[in-house]
């Protein structure tokens, strides 16, 4: 069943709460949307609603997190990220244990259109330092970040889907092990949330025509990458092509591209694929989608020229 990352992380984080008692929320006008209404209705006394109030959401969280609670503040990546200054600031700078939740991104938001698409984030928070950043592909995925996060110290960003993701077998999350979900030989696919779905059907029906016969990872961390698997990706494999619904400027494909070009042992092409350098838009989902290469029937059309 497809289930959104985001709601995924409300009904976790409700969870969750009975568990650890120092955990608060807040939001910012958007707690139906982030799904961060499902703790508040179950821990009135521990969320608190900041209305269209970014910055002072990310300030205040930050200063409670040195009372010893661990704030989680909500709102579309687009919006929380748009406070990069009280970011960089407030939490970043002072390594406050803020955990950013970040919803509503790429172009699969579909109508709400520019204003509100999440597609420069990742390049926005991976540029913080000490931050860790982080993209579920399932609903499981998310639950395991958001009890991670709760026991790391330090900021961290979850970057979530507004549509539903479909369920893939893989291994738990251990920050920075890319799980594989698909063998193959010479060519890794690196999806990215959720794009990790199509990125498996489009390497399966690749390899059926016969075309290539591509191994695929879930690329979950964005931030820190973690060397022995980033090496072993490089070395085993001649080319790597990184699958995310964000601008192809300073995201998972940036990072990875630095990295193999920094560190590998022997040279690799790195193909970025993803939102060119162009702005958003708005249209259903699936037209975004398509328009933008995002799906498998695209994915494979391009690996097929």
């Amino acid at each position: 069943m497809a289930t959104a990352t985001r709601k995924a992380f409300g009904m976790a984080l409700a969870k969750l709460g009975e568990k650890y008692p120092q955990v608060v929320c807040f939001d910012a006008d958007l707690a139906k949307s982030t799904m961060s209404g499902l703790f508040a209705e179950k821990y009135p006394h521990r969320f608190v609603e900041m209305g269209i109030q970014e910055a002072n959401m990310i300030s205040t969280a930050a200063g409670m997190s040195f009372t010893g609670k661990i704030p989680f503040i909500c709102s579309f990546g687009a919006f929380v990220t748009g406070r990069f200054d009280q970011i960089r600031m407030s939490i970043g700078y002072a390594q406050a244990n803020v955990k950013i939740i970040g919803t509503h991104s790429g172009v699969a938001i579909g109508e709400d259109g520019h204003s509100q698409m999440g597609l420069e984030d990742l390049a926005l928070m991976r540029s913080i330092p000490g931050i860790v950043v982080l993209q579920p592909a399932t609903a499981k995925e998310t639950e395991e970040m958001i009890e991670w996060a709760i026991n790391h110290q330090g900021p961290v960003y979850l970057r979530l889907t507004r549509q539903g993701v479909e369920d893939i077998d893989m291994e738990s999350f251990r920050p920075g092990i890319y799980p594989q979900v698909r063998e193959g030989e010479k060519v890794a696919f690196l999806g990215t949330g959720g794009l990790l779905n199509d990125c498996k059907m489009a390497a399966d029906e690749l390899a059926d025509k016969g075309i290539m016969n591509p191994a695929v990872f879930n690329a979950h961390t964005v931030k820190p990458l973690n060397n022995e698997i980033m090496r072993k990706i490089s070395t085993n494999y001649q080319t790597i092509v990184v699958f995310e619904d964000h601008t192809t400027l300073g995201g998972t494909g940036s990072a990875v591209a630095e990295w193999v070009s920094e560190f590998a042992d022997t040279p690799r092409r790195v193909i970025r694929y993803g939102v060119k350098d162009v702005f958003g838009e708005s249209g259903t989902p699936q037209d975004l989608l398509e328009k933008h290469g995002l799906t498998k029937e695209k994915i494979v059309e391009y690996f097929s020229k």
